[in-house]
């Protein structure tokens, strides 16, 4: 089946890709992480978004309008070091997602244990049961696999219509909240002192949550893979990126002040954290009876958010397989042209990781240690992404670039040199354990992550120096374009390996 011509007629508008880029991008769950650092948390997300937010955004829309092939980060990446390392780009874009679901999903078990919770309870026992925990986890995630296997269209309503209700509205209500808490001169538990703005840097294992925040707005680059299925994507990509790049940012500073208003600090717990803020809103409001409410929006929120990134990476993983990269195993799709069996072998990885919770002293330690393998996985990504976009315009000066970013030659360097040294201040600091969490064992702590990162990178190259001829499907209606090198080999990067 043709899937291309199958979802061209639906379209992606501007708009949907927009809501499509805060759902994938945007997560409320880790606003109580930085709720923390009080005013001081303004200071971070603004760091965040300088060194690594506006780079990765303006730099990914050129690309994305310079080589709108498809391939997504694998084309960027490849044009740029060659097939290798580009392979190398899209696994750990796929890889550090599927890693990624167990966090996710655990905010939203907590959700669903505060539906018909008593409000005024101190805590709510449910949301500490791991075996409730990895039960509600492993429904959402395999339900939201079936949505996937549908197609684009059904996992693009629900990426569109659960974004706005799940994460937009949601974040919307809590700013609301805390600016009427503010106004009305209500008891604040977090610190208005100006002097918190600028938080303290000597101790490195206080900024290990901090680094985080680059998490948080990593995605952007995402739906790259969905650029041929937008009208004029030279012109609307980037402009549906940088549009939910400046409400990202919004969106995360105003609610975790409004999430350190009314908790203090000692009190704020991982997963639990922005539930408690909006109950402590809703009671002091005398409206506790929506907290069930709130709490199922925010739960279509994350399936929103998952159902996006269970199909944006595999569907590029796809991709790349059919260009000879990936076993026949991992090409055959479904009736609907979906990547049946990388979202199987990707729900295979993310259940084993789903049942660490019931083997793990403390939930919120093996959430914390997931967060930070992915980031550190991701940020190595973003490392490559930043390095070809500079080559590029360099060794490529000519080709035509509908979307370029600003200020010539030097605006582009001044943005990729940003991006990887803010990459690369937080990938060293995610190994540190984070000072706010009780993570146990150290040694676990530090092996976990460093044998984590490197089977992870590994893996990809294994598979690439085993390629096999026989593993390119030509016939697919799917397979991916050659790389500009490979048309002209006079262009060929000096790093590939064929």
């Amino acid at each position: 089946m043709n899937t291309q011509k199958d979802n061209k007629p639906f379209g992606l508008t501007v708009g949907t890709l927009t809501v499509m880029n805060i759902a994938a991008v945007v997560s409320l769950r880790g606003l109580p992480s930085e709720a923390e650092y009080g005013l001081g948390s303004i200071f971070y997300y603004l760091f965040a978004a300088v060194v690594f937010l506006i780079p990765v955004s303006m730099i990914s829309a050129e690309l994305a309008a310079s080589f709108p092939k498809k391939g997504g980060v694998y084309r960027w990446v490849g044009e740029a070091y060659g097939s290798r390392l580009g392979f190398l780009a899209i696994w750990l874009q796929w890889i550090q997602n599927t890693i990624w679901f167990p966090t996710v999903l655990t905010f939203s078990a907590v959700s669903i244990a505060y539906i018909g919770a008593n409000p005024s309870a101190a805590e709510v026992p449910l949301a500490n049961n791991k075996i409730y925990v990895a039960i509600v986890c492993l429904v959402i995630y395999w339900g939201a696999t079936l949505i996937n296997l549908k197609g684009l269209s059904a996992s693009a309503k629900i990426s569109k219509y659960g974004g706005m209700i799940g994460t937009i509205i949601p974040a919307a209500i809590l700013t609301v909240f805390g600016i009427i808490w503010l106004v009305e001169g209500r008891p604040l538990q977090l610190d208005t002192n100006i002097n918190t703005l600028f938080p303290d840097l000597s101790n490195l294992n206080n900024l290990v949550l901090a680094s985080s925040i680059f998490l948080f707005f990593a995605g952007m680059e995402m739906s790259a893979v969905h650029v041929t299925e937008i009208d004029n994507p030279q012109k609307n990509y980037p402009k549906a990126i940088l549009s939910a790049a400046l409400i990202a940012v919004c969106i995360f500073i105003f609610g975790t002040l409004s999430i350190g208003f009314v908790l203090p600090a000692k009190e704020i717990n991982l997963t639990q954290g922005l539930l408690v803020a909006f109950d402590r809103y809703l009671v002091g409001y005398h409206l506790e009876f929506l907290t069930p409410v709130i709490a199922i929006m925010l739960v279509i929120g994350v399936l929103a958010g998952v159902s996006t990134w269970i199909g944006g990476p595999s569907k590029g993983l796809l991709t790349v397989g059919h260009h000879g990269l990936l076993p026949p195993f991992l090409q055959k799709t479904n009736k609907n042209g979906v990547q049946a069996n990388i979202l199987l072998v990707q729900g295979y990885i993310v259940t084993v990781l789903i049942f660490l919770f019931t083997f793990m002293t403390s939930v919120q330690a093996v959430y914390q240690i997931l967060s930070q393998l992915t980031v550190i996985l991701y940020l190595t990504m973003y490392i490559l992404l930043f390095l070809s976009g500079m080559k590029l315009r360099k060794e490529r000066p000519n080709i035509p670039r509908p979307f370029k970013v600003p200020g010539g030659h030097m605006g582009i360097y001044v943005l990729g040199i940003l991006g990887c040294c803010g990459a690369l201040l937080a990938f060293v600091l995610s190994f540190l354990p984070p000072a706010q969490i009780k993570v146990g064992s150290t040694t676990i702590w530090y092996s976990i992550l460093f044998i984590g990162y490197f089977v992870f990178v590994g893996i990809p190259l294994i598979i690439y120096h085993f390629r096999k001829p026989s593993w390119i499907n030509e016939k697919s209606d799917d397979s991916l374009e050659p790389f500009s090198w490979e048309e002209k080999k006079t262009d060929k990067p000096t790093t590939q390996q064929q």
